[in-house]
């Protein structure tokens, strides 16, 4: 099996939601959107990668508005009809952050500023333990999604809704693919003054990931176990 991993800027590897998906058998190819060197100028023109050549799609994070057109319509506007498509067709897509409000776009739902940030570990309300656990979970976003119809909302926080499920297809506001160095590349990158805005602080935080970093990554390795099995249908 294959499966296309879409990095919507250089720092989202795919920690260990790519090692369990490895784990699995799936071979994966990686296709990097917005390079490091035009971080600053995202709003490009690209070529996707056939989505038909692939048992599974995984959109991932980005640091910007999967409604800012205007920032990065000439890739977003197509990615969205891409998805819509796919999604429709019942290609199993694990939707991460970005990717997962994406998905709520392309499916007739709407993505807007939140009140406040959701920044560090927070437990979510999951009506399905069993597919999204209540965590606690890496939070790091601005947005929020507001749900498309037909789908299934699983969890939320007071916050903001955190998952939900469409045909094959699972959108996750959180963070399951975390690791300690994407954390700490995304506090160097802005991030720091970000959660200190917020009223927090950020060494705290990523002290805190590296104390749950061993059990967030078999949470992560349970929850794609669940994805695959009982939503996707590919194990």
């Amino acid at each position: 099996m294959k499966a296309l991993i879409i990095q919507h800027f250089h720092m989202s590897p795919t920690g260990p939601i790519g090692e369990r998906l490895r784990h699995h058998g799936f071979e994966l190819d990686e296709f990097l959107l917005v390079p490091e060197a035009q971080f600053d100028t995202p709003n490009l023109v690209v070529e996707f990668p056939n989505f038909d050549d692939y048992d599974l799609i995984v959109p991932l994070g980005a640091p910007w508005g999967a409604w800012d057109d205007r920032c990065i319509g000439n890739w977003l506007t197509p990615e969205l009809e891409l998805f819509r498509n796919a999604i429709l067709a019942d290609k199993p897509v694990l939707g991460i952050c970005f990717g997962g409000q994406m998905i709520a776009r392309a499916l007739g739902g709407s993505v807007a500023p939140a009140p406040r940030a959701e920044l560090g570990w927070r437990s979510i309300w999951s009506d399905d333990p069993c597919l999204v656990s209540p965590g606690p979970w890496l939070e790091f976003h601005r947005d929020r999604w507001e749900l498309p119809p037909g789908a299934t909302e699983i969890a939320r926080t007071p916050a903001a809704s955190q998952a939900f499920t469409y045909n094959k297809t699972l959108a996750l506001q959180f963070h399951p693919e975390i690791e300690v160095s994407t954390l700490t590349a995304w506090l160097a990158t802005g991030g720091r003054q970000e959660v200190l805005d917020d009223g927090q602080d950020p060494d705290v935080m990523a002290a805190q990931t590296i104390a749950e970093v061993a059990e967030a990554d078999r949470r992560a390795h349970a929850l794609v176990d669940a994805y695959l099995s009982k939503v996707a249908g590919l194990i």
